[in-house]
């Protein structure tokens, strides 16, 4: 089946651990193919290959100056990549590798300057999903990959999700489930004094202090250039809006679909929501609800309305990533 043609157009489906022998095949020969973590979908490439990795830069429509995350086997592949690993770096990926970190480092001058934006940094880390794994153990490369979506737009949590959303710009996708954790990374920048958090994500910043045993900061706007720090990103289709609570009956408007996560929400939409066709009611705990966003959003997406009201979540520090990825949905920053 996965040396048959896809019929133009189409995204190829892999599966198995024939998929994997062919998703390797196709990446040690400068191809790109998607691939699964435990966060999203990433559009993978060999990272030290110029023109593979251009080609991820074109399949997205993503501007060159973005830098791309390089995904590792393990911490021992740093030094190939950084030009130094601080101790904080090795407390981190003990604590936290593999899994959803990314540490921000000094690149190597050996490193492609297309993988890095032209940047002096490097983000770097060490996927879990075990397919993911499977083909750096069998390729033996680092692997740059940026949610496997079109620029801007929602990433995929799902192989089909990528078959359709890249449908016409890439030949394949291996198919590893639905993403544990169906949020970016979190990104920490280790070449400063203080580290920093660049992007909220599933590692949060007390995890981070605890193993460090020291303060990391986060600072609410910055102009280092990281993925997915632009204004408007992970965007559906259609229009999103971020309501409170009382104020979603009065927001509704003809076309309108519903994301919610209180019971306060339910009763406030319940004249508005056709039979719950166009509503969706996700979990009330920060780590549920981000692992199920994107894949409701897609859901959403399909049912072709003009704009999703999504209820305002709690702003405490466990929701930092999930509002983070709103914001932007919303075209807020």
């Amino acid at each position: 089946i996965i040396q048959e043609l896809c019929v133009t157009g189409q995204v190829q489906i892999l599966r198995g651990e024939e998929g994997v022998e062919e998703a390797s095949r196709r990446l040690i020969n400068g191809e790109c193919v998607a691939l699964p973590t435990e966060t999203v979908y990433g559009l993978a490439a060999d990272a030290g290959n110029p023109a593979a990795v251009k080609a991820i830069f074109t399949a997205k429509g993503r501007p060159t100056d973005h830098p791309l995350i390089v995904h590792l086997a393990s911490a021992a592949q740093l030094p190939e990549w950084a030009s130094e690993v601080p101790k904080s770096a090795w407390q981190l990926t003990e604590a936290f590798w593999p899994g959803p970190l990314t540490l921000l480092l000094h690149k190597k001058s050996t490193v492609t300057p297309h993988v890095t934006g032209g940047l002096e940094t490097i983000a770097v880390r060490a996927p879990s999903h075990p397919v993911f794994q499977a083909i750096l153990e069998k390729t033996g490369l680092g692997l740059a990959a940026p949610s496997a979506n079109r620029y801007k737009k929602l990433s995929p949590t799902t192989a089909e999700q990528v078959a359709h959303g890249m449908a016409g710009r890439i030949s394949a996708v291996i198919d590893g489930g639905p993403c544990e954790f169906g949020l970016e990374s979190t990104i920490i920048d280790l070449t400063r004094t203080t580290p920093a958090v660049l992007r909220a994500g599933p590692v949060t910043r007390a995890a981070l202090e605890e193993t460090l045993g020291r303060p990391v900061s986060t600072p609410e706007n910055h102009s280092i250039a990281v993925p997915g720090n632009v204004e408007a990103h992970y965007q559906p289709e259609a229009r999103l809006r971020r309501v409170q609570t009382s104020e979603l009956g009065i927001a509704s408007e003809e076309s309108t679909a519903y994301l919610i996560w209180s019971d306060a929400a339910a009763a406030a939409v319940a004249d508005f929501a056709k039979a719950g066709e166009n509503l969706l009611h996700l979990p009330a705990e920060p780590e549920r609800y981000g692992q199920a966003l994107y894949t409701a959003l897609h859901q959403l997406d399909q049912l072709d309305v003009q704009t999703i009201l999504v209820e305002f979540t709690p702003t405490d520090e466990s929701w930092a990533a999930v509002n983070d990825r709103l914001r932007r949905a919303a075209g807020t920053g």
